[in-house]
């Protein structure tokens, strides 16, 4: 998972726990989203969120040259995203966060159940 992603999955998270305002996460997906790095997987991902914030708030990004690697700057424009769009924008970044696991657990192998299984039968006699 690349740094971006990362970023971005914070970002979400904190948005969706209410720690974040609208347009940090309008920001954070802008970003990510248009960044030449990225890869077509997490431009594909973040797509509804920007189509959404497009529909929602025209003109809200504005894209500015930089002398820095990737060759621009994302920046908000002046005004608050629309308050009645942040349904459709708590919903998608849920959805993205729902389908995109961050870490997933992984089961125990082979080895780790038998460890338990010893370990719990000596532990247990004692």
């Amino acid at each position: 998972m690349s740094s971006a992603t990362s970023r971005v999955r914070a970002v979400l998270e904190s948005y969706v726990a209410g720690r974040v305002k609208a347009e940090r996460v309008v920001e954070a997906v802008a970003a990510a989203y248009y960044d030449r790095d990225a890869g077509s997987g997490v431009r594909e991902a973040l797509r509804p969120m920007v189509e959404l914030v497009e529909r929602a708030h025209p003109g809200v990004i504005h894209l500015t040259g930089t002398g820095d690697k990737p060759g621009f700057a994302v920046r908000l424009a002046e005004r608050p995203f629309p308050k009645e769009h942040e349904v459709g924008l708590r919903a998608a970044a849920t959805k993205l966060l729902g389908t995109h696991p961050a870490s997933p657990i992984p089961h125990p192998g082979l080895f780790s159940r038998l460890y338990t299984a010893v370990r719990r039968l000596f532990t247990a006699s004692t």
